[in-house]
């Protein structure tokens, strides 16, 4: 087996960072907590397709992909000809642009209920502009959320990264659990404004949950909101709301939509989107930056012409049924991957040892091995069989390293460096306070 890739660059880089940026990174999920310290690299030079070259040049097929809006691939020929051509043109102007249009046509096109689109850059931008319509077409304040929605106040206070947050903020933005629909009927009371939520993440609805949603939304007159920044052009073109035909009120995208370029989309009603138009203000100067618009356009295209979504289902799904069967031939009952086709996550139960060390010990086997990887599977057009191959091959030589440490209570031990550490990224059970219908 060859030795861990020499990272020297990347820790003179990490230096340089020190003390200059928080945190030595803009994305948590890029940062040098997500990797084990000491092993891993922490500074990228390039890409292509699916493979990324860290500042010391060693090479690594990448299972990240950005973060997930590589839908893709690096250097996307298609979409870096569209980039190209309208930087020969310009790329932000004084005056409203066609791209803005165009885009537009081609998203209501492809995502059941968008009826009006608006832009923004960033996925926290369009779930907060969402949280602010629902407030203002219902004339409630109340949020009850599902999952992860960016950094903005009305969200991050459920979190317990939450200093700076005003506690009234703190007292209108309560949780509920995925399929539990009985908690969240307890929860929507008569001033809750919408519930917004992830459709889904890796656990699949029950007994038509989503469905039921929808019908308690409609019940009880507050909206329903999908954040569908992971779903949205990965799960189905149209996400989830044409996976499983259910209609959200508003519905917030980014990520895959533009292979990497910054670019959010609010779709929804257009009678709650006309607030946009006076009554609700949500401008941005960057919000119809020409590349980005010319980026979606390319992917968009591509992804209709190419039918990138059964790649990625295909490639995905390889990946994560392969990764259960080396597992089970190792008689390894503590991980397991599970989710979707287009994206599936690894788990590690906590019998065998903490979670958190299991994982970082897998990473850093298969970062030695040439996989950049963060206990997921998130795959992009350019994953080819042999990326497919390789990665199942390092499994098959990286799951033994893993086995023999657990069995032998050497988990730690065996890290040559520091382990994986956790995020806030906990939404569950963080706020609830669940308030019968009616009597607030």
């Amino acid at each position: 087996m060859s030795d861990f890739p020499n990272i020297s660059e990347s820790n003179r880089w990490y230096a340089r960072a020190a003390g200059l940026i928080p945190a030595g990174t803009q994305t948590l999920a890029k940062g040098v907590g997500q990797y084990v310290n000491g092993v891993a690299p922490k500074f990228a030079a390039r890409g292509s397709g699916s493979h990324v070259w860290d500042v010391d040049g060693n090479e690594y097929i990448d299972l990240q992909m950005g973060i997930g809006p590589l839908s893709l691939g690096y250097c996307y020929e298609a979409v870096d000809r569209a980039i190209r051509e309208q930087l020969s043109l310009g790329i932000t102007f004084s005056l409203v642009h066609p791209l803005e249009v165009e885009v537009a046509e081609l998203v209501q096109k492809v995502v059941p209920n968008a009826e009006m689109v608006r832009y923004s850059k960033t996925g926290c931008d369009v779930t907060s502009a969402a949280v602010r319509l629902a407030r203002a077409h219902t004339g409630r304040n109340k949020v009850l959320a599902c999952g992860y929605h960016g950094w903005h106040d009305w969200y991050v206070a459920v979190t317990d990264r939450n200093r700076g947050i005003p506690e009234a903020t703190r007292d209108l933005t309560y949780t509920f659990d995925y399929n539990d629909l009985e908690g969240l009927e307890r929860s929507l009371d008569a001033d809750t404004a919408c519930v917004i939520l992830e459709p889904v993440v890796f656990a699949a609805p029950k007994d038509g949950f989503l469905h039921e949603v929808r019908k308690l939304c409609d019940a009880r007159g507050a909206l329903l909101v999908f954040d569908e920044m992971w779903t949205g052009f990965r799960l189905a073109l149209g996400g989830a709301q044409e996976k499983f035909d259910v209609r959200a009120d508003l519905a917030c995208f980014s990520k895959a939509c533009a292979n990497g370029m910054p670019l959010s989309i609010l779709t929804g009603r257009r009678d709650v989107m006309r607030l946009l138009d006076k009554d609700v203000f949500f401008f941005t100067t960057f919000g119809g930056e020409a590349l980005s618009l010319a980026a979606a356009r390319a992917t968009i295209t591509e992804m209709l012409d190419k039918d990138v979504i059964a790649h990625l289902a295909r490639q995905g799904r390889r990946l994560r049924d392969g990764y259960n069967a080396i597992a089970a031939e190792l008689g390894m009952t503590y991980t397991s991957s599970s989710g979707f086709d287009c994206r599936s996550i690894v788990s590690f139960d906590a019998s065998a040892g903490s979670p958190l060390e299991q994982k970082s010990l897998l990473q850093q086997e298969l970062i030695r091995r040439g996989v950049l990887w963060g206990g997921f599977h998130n795959v992009s057009f350019s994953h080819s069989d042999a990326d497919v191959e390789r990665v199942l091959a390092a499994y098959r030589e990286a799951l033994p390293v893993l086995k023999a440490a657990v069995e032998s209570g050497r988990v730690l031990e065996s890290l040559h460096g520091e382990p994986v550490q956790p995020v806030f990224r906990k939404t569950s059970q963080f706020n609830t306070k669940p308030v019968p219908f009616g009597t607030r």
